[in-house]
């Protein structure tokens, strides 16, 4: 009793103490001297030795012990290589060859000869080429009674240095073209009149240019050309071009500065056809001279040429002269890389003709001609270009042009009043009439690469035009395109193929009379047919040297008309021979 009696007590007094202390909020103070800072180290822990000494008095001996190896020869005929990196094998590059001659016949008596030859001479990279190309034809046409053919013969000669710092060449051009005014329907004359009738023309060209361009100067390039072209019938012109450029860097941007002088003087021995007589010739002569200076700025993504075209113009035969100031700025920029780049200009300039760039345009005009320069006053132009994809490019583009004195061709009038030495007077040949036209017009293109062996072109125009005359814009098409495919069929084996359309056009038939002005004329006006032309080719290599073709002209066999009365060669084969070779 007692005993329980004490642990009652001790009990009490301990949760008297917790009661105490929980009610106390002051803990008290302490004050702890450190007599000496504890700074801990580490002692050498013991460490078992790698060795042990074995104290045993039943230790054993090791014995040694001896190996021997029995040897076996064994054939063997392994013999380790060096380990090689996989190459990818290449083509070997094609052999050049200096020289190449091609020749083909085909029906009509047509022929080709195409010749080029190019040799290094001495050290340097010094140049002597020669070129030779003839086409020609001997077949007849039967809508005609008159002969149809032609010859196309040019020889060019050249010479050019290539330098560090500037290249150089000149060259020399000859030329012989034949052609006829084949351009009567059958039954339209007697057998008299037309057996009395000298169809026959010839032109002839001798020409001379040299070129030099500069690297790392603010002269850029220069250009000369001097040219006499002459016909059989006592008709001669003379031209001479002469073109520099200049660049001359300021700050970040570029000043650029064109000049040109531009000379062509002629006369023709015979009076227009729009005269029943026959008293005095045409005698004409024009120069022209220009500066072009122009701000060039590159960025990024904008090129941009903002300028102006300052031209004089005389007339020498006249002894009259014009100023003009035409627009020249040019810009582009990039909106989505090469994949859509924005184009745009205004331009403008006068525009020399010459006799020698009417006959290239058409053949069949007459040697009584009128030659005056054309005043481009302004065209404005905008489009789109860019890559569809990597393998498909394209080109969109609108315009409008405002030109005065625009040559255009339509028939001369029939005229019997007139003997002249040549037999175009009977309405089978062309004048150049000038009118002053705003053209309205738009162009569409797109070059597909399908692979490395296929391309394919499409392209196509529309024009609308507007004449001060309000004359139709003779002979000149509202609508015409073209598509052409080259294919690689194998290494052997290759094919192409031309296509082309040109929409209907408007011509001028008259009779001249006597003591009656051109306008009085009796005439009508003629509309000739769209017309569609496929040209195909196929060729077969033997070798890096020696190939065989094959093309076929017309293949739709249309005897269409590319200019009044004068109608094609229908379906027309030519096959040939091409060899490659060094001289």
């Amino acid at each position: 009793m007692r005993t329980v009696t004490l642990y009652f007590l001790i009990l009490f007094l301990s949760l008297f103490g917790v009661v105490r202390a929980q009610q106390t909020d002051d803990i008290g103070t302490e004050t702890v001297t450190v007599v000496k800072p504890y700074s801990p180290s580490v002692s050498d822990a013991f460490k078992i030795k790698l060795d042990p000494v074995i104290n045993d008095s039943i230790e054993l001996q090791k014995k040694p012990i001896e190996y021997v190896i029995f040897s076996v020869p064994v054939a063997s005929t392994f013999t380790p290589a060096k380990a090689k990196a996989a190459r990818v094998e290449k083509r070997p590059p094609p052999t050049l060859y200096n020289s190449y001659a091609s020749v083909g016949l085909g029906n009509f008596n047509n022929a080709i000869v195409d010749f080029y030859t190019s040799r290094e001479v001495g050290r340097d990279e010094n140049l002597f080429d020669v070129g030779l190309t003839h086409f020609s034809s001997r077949g007849d046409i039967d809508s005609t009674p008159l002969d149809t053919d032609f010859y196309n013969t040019n020889l060019d000669l050249s010479f050019a240095k290539k330098d560090r710092d500037y290249d150089w060449s000149v060259g020399l051009g000859l030329g012989h073209q034949l052609y006829n005014w084949y351009g009567l329907e059958s039954s339209t004359f007697t057998d008299t009149q037309i057996n009395g009738i000298d169809e026959l023309q010839n032109y002839f060209n001798a020409e001379a240019n040299a070129q030099l361009t500069v690297e790392d100067s603010f002269f850029k390039n220069g250009k000369l050309l001097v040219r006499r072209f002459w016909d059989a019938l006592e008709s001669g012109e003379n031209r001479a071009v002469f073109k520099t450029e200049l660049e001359i860097p300021i700050s970040s941007e570029l000043v650029n500065f064109k000049t040109k002088v531009d000379y062509v003087g002629g006369e023709f021995e015979n009076a227009s056809l729009n005269s029943t007589t026959n008293t005095s010739g045409i005698a004409y002569g024009h120069l022209i001279v220009g500066v072009n200076p122009s701000f060039v700025v590159l960025r990024d993504e904008l090129t941009l040429h903002l300028g102006a075209n300052l031209v004089y113009g005389t007339d020498l035969e006249r002894s009259n002269g014009n100023f003009f100031i035409y627009p020249a700025i040019t810009a582009s920029y990039r909106l989505v890389e090469d994949q859509v780049i924005a184009y745009g200009g205004i331009e403008g300039d006068l525009n020399q003709n010459s006799y020698y760039d009417f006959v290239g345009e058409n053949p069949f005009v007459s040697p009584t001609l009128e030659i005056q320069p054309t005043d481009q006053q302004y065209m404005g132009y905008a489009g789109l270009k860019g890559q569809l994809t990597t393998n498909i490019g394209y080109n969109v583009k609108g315009f409008y042009r405002a030109e005065n004195r625009r040559p255009l061709f339509f028939l001369n009038p029939q005229n019997l009043f007139r003997d002249d030495e040549g037999g175009y007077n009977f309405g089978n040949s062309f004048q150049v009439f000038y009118d002053d036209i705003r053209t309205l017009g738009f162009f569409a293109e797109i070059n597909v690469d399908i692979n490395r062996n296929f391309t394919l072109g499409l392209n196509g125009e529309y024009f609308n035009y507007n004449t001060e005359t309000d004359n139709p814009a003779w002979n000149l098409p509202e609508i015409q395109g073209s598509l052409f495919m080259d294919y690689q069929i194998s290494d052997k084996w290759y094919a192409g193929a031309n296509l082309f359309f040109v929409g209907e056009r408007e011509d001028l038939r008259s009779v001249a009379a006597e003591n009656t002005p051109p306008n009085e004329f009796v005439s009508n006006i003629i509309t000739l047919d769209s017309f569609f032309d496929a040209n195909v080719h196929l060729g077969y290599r033997f070798n890096d040297q020696l190939s065989i073709f094959a093309k076929v002209s017309n293949l739709a066999n249309n005897n269409y008309e590319r200019w009044s009365n004068f109608r094609v060669q229908g379906f027309q084969a030519l096959a040939g021979v091409s060899y490659k070779f060094d001289f």
